[in-house]
């Protein structure tokens, strides 16, 4: 393929919760994720994402899935175990520091 048909890939933008909201009413509202993706200019993808997860915490999506608030509760608590495991990692490292020290000082 040649270089200049390609589209120059898109900056990376952040919605917040309103916004999001907003665009899922609009599809609800329109019935249509692309002409909603027009009218905002936004991907496709995201937007369908979006609506799948506003279907998900409203109780409608499929059994198993993670609302909103599971999933942040979810990233939350994989940080705290990666915190705990560095802790825990770093106390075994001085544990065994300090033990070959006092074998040291007791030959």
């Amino acid at each position: 393929m040649r270089e200049d048909i390609h589209m120059p890939k898109r900056k990376r933008r952040s919605f917040s919760p309103e916004q999001k909201a907003d665009a899922v009413r609009m599809v609800r509202e329109v019935g249509s994720v692309p002409e909603v993706v027009r009218r905002l200019d936004l991907t496709e993808t995201a937007l369908r994402h979006w609506v799948k997860q506003a279907d998900i915490d409203e109780g409608n999506g499929p059994e198993g899935a993670l609302t909103t608030e599971e999933r942040e509760e979810l990233r939350q608590l994989r940080r705290r175990v990666r915190t705990l495991e560095m802790e825990r990692d770093f106390a075994k490292k001085a544990a065994a520091y300090f033990a070959k020290d006092l074998d040291q000082s007791s030959s």
